[in-house]
């Protein structure tokens, strides 16, 4: 029996924040849209560029503006990129919080805009530790 990895999906309260998010900042792309008027639902799946082996399906369920609440269980998405120091000042000069910042070089840890856990870590292996990460503290959880 073959198996094969399709997608993980998360909800949001807010399509076009999320979206600023996967998209503008981390740098995933919109794979395909699916809007289901008589389901009010719209899902928008995502993946890194060229990449179509390991979406993130965003659900937004029309007129549910409420918290669904964080569901630890679920654990966290991650993504290998390029300069894990790079994409954590982007990240922060945009107003995200750095939960867990690089301090080692290699992994960081931010959240979505509805709280979803985002494991970055450095292609290639660690980078040397270097200033502001190295001596910067954890915010919150992950």
């Amino acid at each position: 029996m073959k198996i094969k990895y399709l997608h993980t999906m998360v909800r949001v309260k807010d399509i076009d924040a999320s979206k600023r998010f996967y998209c503008d900042l981390l740098g995933l792309e919109e794979i395909r849209r699916i809007d289901n008027e008589a389901g009010k639902f719209t899902l928008v799946f995502l993946a890194p560029p060229g990449q179509t082996e390991a979406q993130v399906e965003l659900t937004y369920n029309w007129g549910s503006e409420e918290a669904y609440g964080e569901g630890r269980n679920f654990g966290h998405l991650a993504y290998e990129v390029e300069d894990v120091y790079a994409l954590c000042q982007k990240l922060m000069d945009a107003g995200v919080t750095i939960n867990r910042p690089p301090r080692d070089g290699r992994m960081a840890f931010v959240r979505s805009p509805d709280g979803i856990s985002i494991e970055l870590l450095n292609a290639g292996g660690a980078q040397p530790p270097k200033e502001p990460w190295a001596s910067m503290g954890n915010t919150g959880h992950w």
